[in-house]
Formats: C-alpha cells, structure tokens, sequence
C-alpha cells in the first residue's frame, strides 16, 4: 500500500508555451499514464523550475521531464540544465520541430538529453508511448529516493558562511540554505543550542550539528573521502583540477594504482566556471561544475582514490620512493607523483578588500552567491576568460555588469568570442585601464574607489559585488628546494630545465628529464604549475594524459 501510495505522487512534469500544444501533451500522457502518476504542466521554463523546486520541498519524486526546445526567455536546453540541478535523477526528454534536431543531438552533451521527440507525435501508442514506458522503467530500476541533505545555516554577509557554501556546492554535496535571521534557520539554531554568533552551523543528514567547521571536519562529515586506503601507490596525482582530474583518469584506467589528493575542490579554478564553451565535444558550452562532476565520477569508475580537503605541505625522495607529507603529519608514499596543483587568484591589494573578502569582495567566480546578486550592479576585476565566462553568467539576473581592465583592452588575454558575446550584452559595460584604488563598507561591501591607471583620477561608486579575476599565482611554495621553479613560481620541466643541454644540478640518471618530469626523477608536472604552460583547460587535460604516458616510461625503465 505504501509502494502504492508513493508512485502515486511519483510527477511526470510537462512544460511548452504553446497552450494548445501544453494541453494535447498532458491529455496525452493523462490518458496512459494518469492512474499511476500525477502529470503536472507548465508554460514557461520559470513556472516549471518553480514547480520542480516545490516539489522538491515537499518531497515528491519526478520521474520524467519533458521540455519543449523553443520557448521565449528559457529554451528547452537551458530548462533543462537548470531543471538537472533540482531533479538529477529524472529522464529528461526534448520536444522539438524537424529543423531544430541538431540542437536535440547537442543537448545530448550539454544536460545528458535521454531523448527528443519530433512534434507532432501522432499517434501517440506509436511515437510517444514507448518512449516514455521505456524511461519510465529505467527510472524505476533506479535508485531515485531522495538523497537526505546538509543543511547550513548562515548569515548573507558571513564570510565564512560563503566559504562553506562554496566548499559544498563544488564538491557536489547537497545542502540547503538557511538565513540565520529567517524563522526556519532560526529553529534550527534553536534545536542545536546556538545563539548565531558563531556561523555557519552545518548539520549532517545524520542530523549533527557542527559550528564553523573546517574543511577536513566537514568533508569527512558529509561523506566526502578524506583518507587514503594504502600506504604506498603506483601514482599519488597531487590536485584536483582539470590536468589532475585528466592524470587520474588515464592513469587508473591504465592499470596504476592512483590516488588523487585535494586540497579544497575538485574542479580547481575551471570547476568555479560558469560556462566554458572552447572545450572540445561541448558545442554549446558546459559549466565547470557538470565537467568536474564527469570526470570525478569518471576517475572512480576506473578505480582511482580522489581524498579531498587533504593538504599537502612536503614531497621527499626515499628511494625509489616519492614520499608525500600531509599538513597533519602523515604521509603516503609512491613509484611515481604528478604534481597539478594548478594556481590560485591573485589578491587584491587596494585598501579595505582584505576585510570584506567573502562580504561582498570575492575570489573567482562564487556561484553560489549569483542568486544574491539579482537586480544588484556587480564588479568584475579582470579581463581574462574567467572573467568573461563569469560575467557573462552574472549577466543574466544583474542589473549591470562592469568590467574593470587594467589594460588598454580586452584583446590581450580574452578569448575572441568572449569579447564579441560581451560586446552583444546589453548590460555589460567594460571599463579598461581601471582598477580598484579602495573598498569601503561596515560588514559588507558597500563602495568601491576606481583609479584611472593613465590619468590618476578617482571615482567613488556604490557597490556590493565585486569578483575578482586578477592573473595567477601557482600553489607551489611548499615545493621549495625539492624541485626547481621559475622566479614566479612556476615549476620547470622537461626542455626548460637543459637549456644548455646538460642536466639539472642532482640529476643522477643517464637521460635528461622527460617532457613534462621534474628536476626529481619520477615527480612529473602538468596544467597550469607548469612554467609557460598554456592556461587552458583543453591543454591541461592533455598534459594529465601526456604525464600519465611518461610515468609509465619512467617505471618501466626504474
């Protein structure tokens, strides 16, 4: 009876702006399917995202979506993608004219698109039924319960709060949010002993509460993996963004015994992306999030070990061993270690930022507070594709973006179809040779001083965004005197270490470094820590599969 009850509420959700057609489709799926679920249909994609989050809070499992491709303000696409966030278990179906299959087969890359319908489809026994009976009973076979959530209670201008939201949302941990001044988070400061004057409270879906927890703390309390199952491996791949992700993969699936170490995220600074749309296969772009979560899903299928909110802080040579020290004095040890440690947003240094980071002045691209930043004038410092995807995104719910560039344009480190979508945006100005002079505010971001770079002057605007995007700094410091680096940083590898033809200074073996190897035997680089690498997310995902090739030519000849 219970099982009953509970298909019962099981929703198949429709939505078409065409009335005529919303209707012939939920008649449709009324007459075989209305016994057994509850058809809801909308006529926008906003109306049905509102529908989706409802139900969502009510607890209702929906089982299929159907969209129609060509709607005003929200295609079918973008309905779905947003629609994958709140319902990811739910087959997701297209309704689409003849001339708009292409745009059906794309969809396939950009929301895992199960399948399109060409409309009309009369009759239904033949071309829509089968369909649907066929999700339907994948659907079921499924495991579709909903997934018990963290929640997290927190204050709009917590820095802090923001942190963990952040940490969460690119691990791909579910949560909701609670407002510490909002009768729900107020409860539930309440049931938890807590005042909410130290935020955020985090509680497990266990239902334990934890205040202001750090990172370790809280990946190990929401499931994520935090400690190794071994103590010695064929490849330690030290960093979790693209050029880490691509070495785990390639290297699990070829037979290594592969452990990937992450200090905050997977994902790295191409995960915080809104949209990257000059990555091979993904023809209408793919955010950074749906690519992280591929590849990390990805990397396990094969075996691999992802540990996350584990820092690394020593790398020793034992050996033939390659020893890794973590920041609570463990270690684990391997043949062989990539290092993809990539690089982190350079600071600000202008007056005043340093106390409102994560109030109003942030880091990469905080997706997490672009709901905040609805009908708001938002800043963006920076003019290189990160800051264009990110303003680009933030566009769509902002009253106005502005882009503060140090230099005399755009050109220098955009992208050519960043800077023509930005110059199509109608609420997108860029201001070049600007930076930020100061930042003002009690609590929370309230004013910025602009400084032209040319003519010295100065201008007070109000403002309580602002995201930062200004160059690179690589994560390497804790590399010091163990392998060579370049006056900035960056470590060298490969050619650039024999730039005179003979070996680094130490170097015992009778070859030079390979391509992508160290000045240590075995300790290979790729992505962004690399010296005069190319900052893109296509070519670190090369160099992980390239520094995977290499370490098994260094193990075979060991």
């Amino acid at each position: 009876m219970a099982q009953a009850a509970e298909t019962a509420r099981t929703v198949i959700l429709t939505v078409d702006d065409d009335p005529g057609v919303s209707r012939a489709v939920a008649r449709d799926l009324r007459r075989r399917y209305g016994a057994a679920y509850r058809i809801v249909r909308a006529e926008s994609g906003e109306s049905a995202l509102e529908a989706l989050r409802e139900l969502k809070l009510r607890g209702d499992p929906v089982a299929v979506i159907l969209a129609d491709y060509r709607m005003p303000q929200m295609n079918g696409i973008e309905f779905l993608e947003q629609a994958l966030d709140v319902y990811p278990g739910a087959r997701r179906v297209l309704l689409t004219a003849y001339a708009d299959t292409n745009a059906a087969i794309d969809a396939i890359n950009v929301v895992d698109l199960d399948h399109y319908l060409l409309k009309p489809w009369d009759p239904p026994e033949e071309k829509l039924y089968p369909v649907l009976d066929d999700l339907l009973a994948a659907w079921r076979t499924s495991d579709h319960r909903p997934v018990p959530s963290t929640k997290v209670v927190g204050h709009r201008w917590s820095a802090r709060s923001s942190e963990v939201r952040e940490f969460l949302a690119r691990n791909q941990v579910p949560y909701r949010w609670y407002s510490s001044d909002e009768p729900e988070g107020r409860r539930l400061l309440a049931a938890a002993g807590q005042d909410g004057q130290r935020l955020p409270l985090v509680v497990t879906p266990e239902g334990a509460p934890l205040v202001e927890p750090d990172a370790p703390e809280l990946a190990a309390r929401v499931g994520l993996a935090t400690t190794p199952t071994a103590e010695f491996y064929d490849l330690v791949v030290i960093g979790g963004g693209p050029a880490g992700l691509g070495a785990a993969v390639y290297g699990a699936s070829e037979g290594l015994r592969t452990v990937l170490v992450e200090r905050s995220a997977t994902g790295g600074q191409a995960g915080q992306s809104s949209r990257i749309e000059n990555y091979l296969g993904f023809p209408d772009g793919v955010s950074g999030a749906q690519l992280t979560d591929r590849a990390r899903r990805q990397a396990g299928k094969f075996g691999a070990e992802i540990l996350t909110a584990r820092e690394v802080t020593g790398l020793e040579v034992n050996g033939a061993a390659r020893v890794v020290r973590f920041s609570d004095g463990s270690a684990i040890a391997a043949h062989s270690v990539i290092l993809a440690t990539g690089v982190s947003y350079r600071q600000l240094r202008a007056p005043g930022t340093d106390g409102l980071t994560g109030c109003g002045v942030f880091y990469g691209s905080a997706l997490t507070e672009a709901a905040s930043c609805q009908g708001h004038d938002v800043y963006i410092v920076g003019g290189a594709n990160s800051a264009g995807q990110a303003a680009m995104y933030l566009s769509r719910g902002a009253k106005s973006v502005t882009l503060l560039v140090r230099g005399p344009d755009l050109s220098a480190s955009m992208s050519h179809y960043l800077i023509q979508q930005i110059g199509e945006a109608p609420n997108i100005s860029v201001r070049c040779g600007t930076v930020v002079d100061a930042a003002h505010g009690d609590g929370h971001l309230e004013q910025l001083t602009l400084r032209d770079v040319e003519s010295g002057a100065t201008e007070l605007v109000d403002a309580q965004w602002v995201f930062v995007f200004i160059g690179a700094a690589p994560l390497t410091d804790w590399l010091d005197g163990t392998v060579l680096r370049d006056r900035r940083g960056f470590i060298l590898a490969g050619p650039d270490l024999t730039p005179d033809g003979r070996p680094p200074a130490g170097w015992e073996l009778d070859r030079p470094p390979y391509h992508l190897e160290t000045s240590v035997p075995g300790v290979f680089v790729a992505g962004d820590a690399r010296a005069e690498s190319a900052k893109r997310v296509a070519s670190a995902v090369g160099e992980g599969a390239m520094a995977v090739m290499l370490v098994h030519r260094y193990l075979e000849q060991s």
